[in-house]
């Protein structure tokens, strides 16, 4: 496994571009549209608490950066359907690995929670 290298500079192209794939919403996105293509109305039903305007600013950062595409349906009523792209589906493994680091550590992170609370009382 290579060495994680710093991600500094406010204008570093790595850390924009894992700013924009890995912000909460974008995360979200990915894990339902690697289940199918979904159109806009279900994804935002699906994310619980994504506001309209939320949910098109990370769509269209995620669809400028090839992770996902964009096709409107011309039937009626006219929709618009979005779809991982083959770039986004190379996340799947990442997220999953992060997903279950999150699952087999949250004990051990809710434990130094507990601590840290304890001792920086408000």
């Amino acid at each position: 496994m290579s060495e994680i290298q710093p991600v500094t500079g406010i204008n570093c192209p790595h850390r924009l571009l894992l700013d924009q794939i890995a912000d909460k919403w974008s995360v979200l996105i990915l894990a339902q549209l690697c289940e199918k293509p979904l159109r806009f109305n279900m994804l935002k039903r699906e994310l619980e608490g994504i506001t309209q305007k939320a949910l098109t600013q990370s769509l269209r950062r995620l669809q400028r950066n090839g992770i996902i595409e964009r096709r409107v349906i011309t039937s009626s009523p006219i929709a618009v359907e979005y779809e991982i792209t083959p770039l986004g589906r190379t996340l799947k493994e990442p997220f999953k690995a992060l997903y279950d680091w999150t699952r087999n550590y949250l004990p051990q992170v809710e434990q130094a929670r507990l601590a840290f609370d304890a001792s920086n009382p408000d």
